[in-house]
């Protein structure tokens, strides 16, 4: 697609517009989190972007305070299940209830029924408690009886797993791994920002919850999706971000046959539309009204991180997933 410069002046004007409000909004998280920004705006993009994340961290990080604390200032309904290995799917989605007295049955809706659901160890439950949630998280619907019920809008789940605890743990299978946009390292505070937390807490001991601004809603995150499907992104952009994904399944076709033994699968289609998605979503938090060759290699990680598939040969010689990417960003050539 050719797009001329005052097409992109138009964008440009409109993505400023529109994304005034991103700044405000990040305040206002941080008057209750220190530090975590790249948690912060990877969850906002998944929102943007109608997204799910996998948290992946130590606990202790601030992942569920984190999601808490934007759908507080995003005006959103928020609700947390801990999974366990006794949790059933019923917990999650809802259930038929029989009523003695007047002899009717009916369907009472679970936790899924709400806009952010946090998933707290998701990998603790069984499989057929994380097949449960494929539909949600899949379809936006799901399933009570014999009655089918749409979730509410905005819709997303947001997954912790804690990399250290492996004891009895279930592994996520490919095909729901597949269904997360991104999944993100949340890493350790930094020595300041840790003083800076205890300070907070030692100085919040007696007072109320810190107060937190909605800054928009649901129908403004709406209208902001709408202006992020205009963004301009141009036809090389896209062949890079192809470029990119093919890389993951023939890296020989990028001049990097030594990777060849080390990858046993390389990412889906569905790589390539979440990081067509997420492209924009960046550029859109940076005030663009257009995607750059920067703004999917920002992005990459984040949404190749669970979708390739090592072989042993790459675990026996200590080779990640991080490092497999960021050799693939240096050799895929850039428009």
């Amino acid at each position: 697609m050719s797009v001329g410069s005052y097409d992109i002046r138009i964008v440009n004007e409109m993505v400023e517009r529109e994304s005034a409000f991103v700044e405000r909004l990040f305040n206002e998280v941080h008057k209750v989190i220190v530090g975590q920004d790249e948690m912060i705006e990877r969850v906002f993009m998944g929102l943007l972007c109608n997204g799910h994340v996998l948290l992946e961290g130590a606990p202790g990080l601030a992942k569920t305070l984190t999601v808490s604390t934007l759908a507080r200032s995003l005006h959103l309904d928020f609700k947390r299940v801990q999974f366990t290995p006794d949790l059933l799917p019923s917990d999650v989605l809802g259930t038929v209830i029989y009523n003695h007295q007047t002899g009717e049955f009916t369907n009472k809706k679970g936790p899924v029924f709400t806009n952010l659901l946090l998933a707290d160890e998701i990998n603790r439950a069984p499989a057929k408690v994380q097949s449960a949630l494929l539909e949600a998280m899949a379809e936006r619907q799901v399933t009570i009886g014999d009655t089918t019920y749409r979730l509410p809008a905005p819709f997303l789940v947001l997954a912790t797993q804690n990399p250290i605890e492996q004891e009895g743990t279930y592994a996520l299978p490919e095909a729901q791994l597949d269904r997360f946009m991104f999944k993100i390292k949340v890493s350790y505070p930094t020595a300041d920002e840790e003083l800076t937390i205890m300070e907070r807490i030692a100085g919040a001991a007696h007072n109320a919850e810190t107060e937190v601004a909605a800054v928009i809603g649901p129908a403004e995150l709406e209208s902001v999706r709408g202006v992020i499907d205009r963004m301009i992104v141009e036809k090389s952009v896209r062949k890079y971000i192809v470029d990119v994904i093919t890389a993951t399944r023939s890296p020989e076709e990028v001049g990097l046959e030594s990777l060849r033994p080390f990858i046993d699968f390389g990412a889906s289609p569905r790589a390539s539309i979440a990081m067509f998605q997420a492209a924009r979503a960046h550029a859109f938090l940076r005030h663009r009204g257009y995607v750059s060759p920067e703004d999917v290699k920002a992005i990459a990680p984040d949404v190749l991180r669970h979708r390739l598939i090592l072989s042993y040969e790459a675990e026996a010689e200590g080779k990640t997933v991080e490092g497999i990417v960021r050799a693939i960003l240096e050799h895929v050539q850039v428009p």
